[in-house]
């Protein structure tokens, strides 16, 4: 499948319609946990493609580190999606979410905090990089 920035935009759109409907449903205040195991669900609802905790794979100068790191969720091998529920959204979270697109070469990624009480206005950021510039 070629990915375009249309698809992406269409695909974030449909992304964020589910996790408003988990919010929605759930309000803030539960661990992100829950959150992660209910967006998944949402998502299969949806007939979305995902995987939650991809294993993300770090190479330095030819050393493949084995790590911990795993990304919430992938979309359709196209979107990051990271999850918090934390009272303020911090820079490191927004650091960890453009690691993660930029180790898995991924154009797009939405950072989800569901500890707000609006989860479209206060709750999600989307961030592009340059495999994103990249796509027609």
């Amino acid at each position: 499948m070629n990915i375009s920035k249309t698809y992406l935009n269409e695909l974030t759109y449909k992304i964020n319609g589910a996790a408003i409907e988990v919010h929605k449903e759930l309000g803030p205040g539960l661990l992100e946990s829950v959150y992660q195991q209910c967006l998944a669900h949402e998502l299969n609802n949806r007939n979305i493609e995902f995987q939650t905790e991809k294993m993300t794979p770090i190479k330095f100068k030819g050393l493949d580190l084995i790590t911990n790191l795993r990304c919430d969720l992938i979309v359709e091998n196209s979107i990051c999606i990271e999850l918090k529920a934390v009272k303020d959204l911090l820079p490191v979270h927004e650091a960890q979410l453009l690691s993660y697109m930029k180790l898995l070469k991924i154009p797009k990624g939405i950072l989800y905090n569901f500890n707000v009480y609006n989860l479209y206005s206060e709750g999600q950021k989307t961030f592009v990089n340059e495999h994103f510039a990249n796509l027609i």
